[in-house]
């Protein structure tokens, strides 16, 4: 068939009763919302495979890379703001974490993954440092081959989350370190750590815990850009190449799945702020 520049005016026509795109706006989406109901994500335009088959077979990837990056930010972050709230109370650092920590943090921030990202490539494709960039390998084809193609994406698209991480346990455990139960712990004599690990780390985790669900819909949308960067046949670079190529159905079923994620993560994360905290649970009962 002809190019779109090229086509004739038939060839348009048929290209538009074919997908349904002569219809008007609304009964386009009602067929698609009911279409998605059926398990029918539609036809890509370009692989005129089906939408739901690609992205099933492309959401393991974005799905390791995001839980990875999950779970640098935790690791790191929260460990990391602990610290510089317990040293900040102890007075050996009253700034909370130095100029250094606040530096860090504030270029964690404001960094965009696309540079960060533009960077790590161009270093490790300059300079033989151990890890490849570009080259994708199957976890049921070689599992640490796979980690090892994986690792640059994740600690990239967990600069931002890590920044934040600490920032927010930062924040959480100095208002748990002002609580009379605190200090009655620190009259009996227990240990700093002791305290925080059985006084300060529950009680701290529901604003750290909450914002990790909300990382995450970040890190699913900051993947767009790492897998195009990285060279991952994951959803992200599946989406970002849809729109490039104006294909729509992959467009649509792209966004579908990322609000669908978000809503579940938000739903989970209530669930297990709940389960973490039962004041709140019973706070929510009395005002309901």
């Amino acid at each position: 068939m002809s190019t779109p520049a090229s086509a004739t005016a038939e060839q348009k026509s048929e290209l538009a009763a074919r997908y349904g795109l002569d219809q008007p706006l609304i009964m386009q989406y009602g067929h698609w919302l009911a279409a998605v109901a059926g398990g029918d994500f539609g036809i890509s335009m370009i692989s005129r495979q089906p939408v739901g088959t690609e992205l099933l077979a492309r959401l393991p990837i974005t799905a390791e890379l995001t839980v990875l990056a999950v779970a640098v930010s935790a690791l790191a972050g929260v460990p990391l703001g602990v610290l510089t709230a317990v040293r900040a109370r102890g007075g050996r650092d009253p700034g909370g974490g130095g100029a250094a920590g606040r530096l860090l943090s504030g270029l964690g921030v404001s960094v965009p993954e696309f540079v960060l990202g533009s960077l790590v490539v161009f270093v490790f494709s300059r300079y033989t440092l151990g890890l490849e960039v570009g080259a994708w390998v199957p976890f049921t084809q070689d599992p640490a081959a796979n980690l090892a193609t994986l690792v640059l994406p994740a600690a990239v698209l967990s600069v931002f989350a890590i920044s934040v991480t600490a920032r927010t346990t930062r924040d959480a455990v100095m208002g748990v370190l002002v609580e009379p139960y605190v200090t009655a712990a620190v009259g009996r004599g227990e240990s700093p750590w002791f305290i925080v690990r059985h006084h300060i780390l529950r009680n701290a985790a529901t604003p750290v815990v909450t914002l990790l669900g909300t990382i995450i819909a970040y890190l699913l949308g900051g993947a767009l850009i790492v897998e195009h960067v990285f060279n991952l046949p994951g959803v992200g670079s599946y989406i970002v190449q849809a729109v490039g190529r104006r294909d729509y159905a992959v467009v649509q079923a792209g966004v579908l799945l990322a609000a669908a994620v978000f809503i579940v993560m938000n739903v989970l994360i209530d669930l297990l702020v709940g389960v973490l905290d039962p004041r709140l649970g019973v706070l929510a009962g009395r005002r309901s």
